[in-house]
């Protein structure tokens, strides 16, 4: 059967390589896709496009029905008037364009619609199968793989058609409102793109999350979006997300059919000719226009995008490397595991002293003028000695009489002491050895110490403090925020990045496991971190969402920056979008 491929025709699971230029780093395969979008983009507007055999005369606008005088005062006779005053059936189901839609680049709003709906039945279909089944079936793999290649597609597009607009200065004639949606609906989609890579429950989720929850943790939004609750991710991902993108893009589709698309851009000397020019930019086109299959067009569009995703999804599949699991961690690094665990005891660790919204520690928190962090204070208590420790050990001891001596001792001691026989353990765990498969170590002042360590890696060799850990929590099993911070504590999570390349001036958001593309949507983020003197700032994160926020600010409000909305103009683009009406003038 065709979808139980299970194999790539072409192997994208070699790690990554990366592309060093100036302050920058990117890898390959984001540069690859990088470099396709611009050179789709440049045969859009340069390749000629199919010329319309013929012309119509200016299409007749009908006037609105208006209800009859005896139900004329009803509210559902007024609100349908005024509804089809904004949109008539013409304008909502259009069988015409203007002459001058004669360009490539407006098929990428189209192509846009039809890769969202792709990657939404696709998803549909995953949803269906439950979260485990794209990991443990090849059809599910398979289906993950058209989401995967979908959601590059959908993206890609939806770049291609805001160059295009931006070119055109598409928000000329009071269409602002229409540019602004479409920006809010890419934010809108980049925010359930990554929401997506968190809830796949495997090694990339889990290096995205713990790299971003830095920056989301500086904003004090760390308080209830959990990038590390892979439950409340999915359900972001799949329900909160979806509702407000459909939103924002059917506003969007609704502001095209109503305002039309832009004019020609044209040239006028004098205030007047500018005003008028300003006026009829604004009024519905009179000119003449050609026939328009606005469905044929959605139909064709979806079709080819389907053949070329399923034809990705068939030759370079998609990634899953398999979550690390503290169980997998005690098992191939267990000298790293009995380094960490004592770390949390010692209070020495990055979680035992990360802050808010863990503890009350300083280590981790950024401020820039104000501390957002500290303001939303702690909402997910961690004391990385009892939780990661003690706590579970605690659950294990009864019946284990020589561990609950040690726990007993250990409990009794001051928090000196207990940080004192901690650290003195630090310093001989380096030269442990391994008979049978169990820890040599040489005597040192720790106390109970080695006992609670020996017990800690024998529960995670069991696969039980995985459980505890997760089962320390209310109601569902979702929130993967203690066994992550324990596993992010040890040096054996980031060598596995390292050797995936993800461990790279990126900061682990936009990369992907293999040379698959990742998340090169993330770019206007991520870039801060390239800037000298920002990526090694204390508050590099903070720095980061702050100039990202501007620049998003700056985006929407394109339309009316002086100067920025004029570039289009000066940079004649648009006269090879619209050569061809141009032409014929």
């Amino acid at each position: 059967m065709l979808l139980n491929i299970t194999a790539a025709l072409v192997n994208l699971n070699q790690p990554q390589k990366y592309i060093h230029w100036s302050i920058f780093t990117v890898s390959l395969a984001n540069l690859i896709l990088i470099a396709v979008m611009l050179v789709i983009f440049g045969l859009a507007v340069t390749l000629p496009f199919p010329k319309s055999k013929t012309l119509l005369p200016p299409e007749e606008h009908t006037p609105i029905p208006l209800p009859p005088p005896e139900t004329k005062q009803m509210w559902t006779a007024r609100a349908r008037t005024a509804l089809l005053k904004v949109l008539p059936p013409l304008k909502l189901l259009p069988d015409r364009q203007p002459a001058y839609v004669a360009s490539w680049i407006y098929v990428f709003g189209v192509a846009t619609l039809a890769s969202l709906g792709v990657v939404v039945a696709s998803g549909i279909v995953l949803a269906i199968g439950g979260v485990n089944w794209w990991h443990d079936s090849s059809v599910g793999h398979f289906f993950n793989s058209l989401h995967l290649w979908g959601v590059e597609m959908f993206m890609a597009f939806m770049v291609i058609h805001l160059w295009g607009k931006f070119w055109m200065a598409a928000w000329r004639g009071k269409r602002a409102l229409t540019w602004m949606s479409g920006v809010l609906a890419f934010l809108a989609s980049i925010v359930e793109c990554f929401t997506g890579y968190l809830s796949q429950q495997n090694f990339d989720s889990q290096w995205i999350a713990t790299n971003g929850k830095d920056a989301v943790n500086a904003t004090g939004l760390g308080s209830f979006f959990k990038l590390t609750n892979f439950g409340q991710m999915l359900t972001w991902h799949i329900v909160l997300m979806p509702l407000i993108l459909l939103s924002l893009v059917g506003a969007h589709i609704i502001l095209v059919r109503i305002r039309g698309v832009s004019h020609p851009i044209q040239k006028a000397k004098g205030r007047a000719a500018k005003r008028a020019l300003k006026a009829a930019e604004a009024a519905a086109w009179r000119g003449p226009t050609k026939r328009y299959d606005i469905l044929k067009e959605g139909t064709i569009a979806t079709v080819i995008v389907l053949i070329v995703v399923f034809a990705l999804a068939t030759i370079m599949s998609s990634p899953d490397t398999p979550s690390l699991t503290i169980e997998t961690w005690s098992k191939l690094a267990p000298a790293d595991f009995m380094a960490t665990a004592a770390s949390e005891l010692a209070g020495t660790s990055e979680t035992a002293n990360y802050g808010p919204p863990y503890n009350h520690g300083t280590q981790y928190v950024q401020k820039i003028g104000v501390s957002w962090q500290l303001l939303a204070g702690v909402h997910t208590p961690i004391n990385s000695a009892q939780t990661f420790v003690l706590k579970p050990l605690k659950n294990l001891s009864p019946g284990n009489k020589k561990l609950t001596l040690a726990l007993r001792r250990y409990n009794n001691a001051d928090l000196s002491l207990q940080r004192a026989w901690a650290s003195n353990y630090l310093k001989v765990i380096t030269k442990v050895k391994f008979k049978n498969h169990q820890p040599v170590i040489p005597k040192a002042n720790d106390g109970p110490v080695p006992e609670l360590v020996d017990s800690e890696l024998a529960m995670a060799r069991s696969g039980a403090l995985d459980a505890s850990l997760l089962a320390q929590q209310q109601f569902y099993g979702t929130d993967y925020t203690k066994p992550l911070l324990f596993i992010e504590d040890g040096n054996y999570f980031s060598s596995i990045a390292k050797k995936e390349h993800l461990y790279s001036t990126q900061w682990g958001v936009m990369n992907e496991t293999g040379s698959y593309p990742g998340q090169p949507w993330l770019w206007l983020y991520t870039l801060w971190y390239h800037v000298p003197g920002f990526s090694t700032s204390a508050n590099a994160d903070l720095i980061a969402i702050y100039l990202t926020g501007v620049a998003t600010i700056f985006l929407l409000l394109v339309p009316f920056i002086p100067g920025i909305r004029d570039i289009p103009r000066l940079v004649p683009i648009h006269r090879l979008i619209w050569r061809e009406w141009h032409a014929s003038k």
